[in-house]
């Protein structure tokens, strides 16, 4: 199927976290299906992070308070680190299909924890099964210290049953409220009891704690443990349709087609829940490029970062600016709000966020701008000029740049608000962004960038 570049564009977004310009040049005339390939070519290369050691995130169990705030510190410090790794794995290649699914199953799976080492092995486990089997993604988180942790599920013994863990791996990761009893969840946690995790934080079946006694289910009835639970879950067509409607909703499109929803889910159960296959199906359809589809999804600010950084070249050096940029729009990665996750589409915008999401990359601009080019003179006493430096963004300006050489600067302006946006725009916006045309090249071409990126539009995928 031969796509347009808007479509190609969409597919990037959609799939990962943008194109480059150049890029785009270089794949013209090729098919979805072909791109598609492409991608899941270029993820079989697991990027784990690899930062925490184990050895240095062992927590002082009985050590003094002082050791115990030091450890938590520390532990903190490492985290915002893994934060900012993972944005720069996510800007780091074109296609990144890996890295947008392990975004989705972080909100999917949305847990947290204050030990660094335990907060990267649960990413690098989702990283790993992101584009593989759910039935073996949900049985390794669900062993996982972190969700655990998070759940309770360490106090969940057969004279005291906890049921968080059993109640939210029904609501929030397999059927969706509404298709399980109360019932169900009780019986499911006396099947729970037993699982927890060691000081190593490793998982473990702690027998004399587990409840052997039969439990009924969803209609069986058997002496069940955790993964006979997880089995009879995964044998539920309603478990395959739940899923398939949250990834078609971060996908696709939150207005959900019902007849599309319908075909996906027979496909998804029937493969056995291989979620490669299922995300192979969605980008290879008509119906994903539809217009209806395109530039239709507000970006969550993590997208919005992480395609900014891609497509524009930026980087951020302090890491701490970076998280507080996250919290101010209200998504930072490894500390999800609830365990439901984060929200989505005009959740993301008000009237606290709506400013800084326009500004956004602006801001960044001028930060790197300041900190590298263009500026011979500044006033450094000037709060604003603090703030910005302060930021320590950059721009590889030279790569980002080399790309429009080839492009008529009488048409810059047309290129670039084709590339960075996915709506068309009025005639009367695209003469707000016209620049003097005897400009220096690189100046133009810079505040042309600039200008885009403020409107509305941009916030779209």
């Amino acid at each position: 199927m031969n796509i347009t570049q808007r479509s190609v564009q969409h597919l990037f977004l959609r799939a990962g976290f943008g194109i480059s310009f150049e890029a785009l040049q270089e794949i013209k005339g090729k098919t979805a299906e072909e791109l598609v390939d492409e991608m899941f070519v270029n993820a079989k290369t697991i990027n784990y992070l690899n930062l925490a050691r184990k050895e240095d995130f062992r927590p002082p169990l009985q050590g003094s308070s002082d050791e115990k705030s030091a450890f938590t510190e520390r532990s903190a410090e490492m985290i915002i680190q893994l934060n900012a790794a993972w944005l720069r794995n996510m800007a780091s290649m074109e296609g990144n299909i890996r890295e947008k699914m392990t975004l989705f199953w972080h909100g999917h799976f949305a847990s947290t924890s204050n030990n660094a080492y335990l907060v990267q092995r649960q990413n690098n486990l989702i990283r790993e099964h992101a584009l593989g089997n759910y039935g073996d993604l949900l049985k390794a988180v669900s062993k996982d210290a972190v969700m655990l942790q998070y759940l309770n599920n360490q106090q969940n013994r057969k004279n005291a049953p906890n049921e968080n863990f059993a109640r939210e791996v029904m609501e929030l990761y397999t059927l969706g409220r509404g298709h399980y009893t109360e019932k169900d969840v009780k019986e499911a946690a006396r099947a729970f009891t037993g699982w927890g995790f060691d000081k190593e934080g490793e998982f473990v079946f702690r027998t004399l704690v587990h409840d052997y006694k039969d439990k009924t289910f969803l209609g069986k009835t058997g002496p069940f443990e955790g993964d006979d639970i997880l089995d009879i879950l995964l044998e539920q067509k309603q478990t395959a349709r739940f899923l398939v409607e949250k990834i078609y909703a971060f996908f696709v499109n939150e207005q959900l087609d019902t007849y599309k929803v319908d075909a996906l889910t027979e496909r998804f159960y029937s493969t056995g829940y291989d979620i490669g296959d299922l995300l192979r199906t969605v980008f290879t359809s008509e119906w994903f490029y539809y217009k209806e589809n395109v530039g239709t999804k507000i970006k969550s600010p993590v997208e919005l970062i992480a395609s900014s950084m891609h497509m524009l070249k930026l980087d951020f050096e302090n890491v701490e600016a970076l998280v507080g940029i996250q919290k101010l729009l209200g998504q930072i990665l490894f500390r999800p709000p609830s365990v439901a996750g984060w929200p989505a589409g005009y959740e993301w915008i008000d009237s606290t966020t709506l400013m800084l999401r326009l500004r956004l990359v602006e801001v960044a601009m001028a930060s790197a701008r300041l900190n590298r080019f263009l500026l011979t003179e500044v006033d450094e006493s000037n709060p604003l000029t603090q703030r910005l430096k302060s930021l320590k963004a950059s721009i590889d300006w030279d790569t980002y740049s080399r790309q429009f050489t080839s492009v008529d600067f009488d048409r810059i302006e047309s290129t670039l608000i084709v590339y960075l946006l996915q709506g068309s725009i009025s005639p009367k916006k695209s003469k707000l962004l016209i620049v003097d045309k005897f400009s220096p090249v690189d100046e133009r071409l810079f505040s042309i960038t600039a200008r885009v990126t403020k409107l509305p539009e941009f916030q779209m995928c």
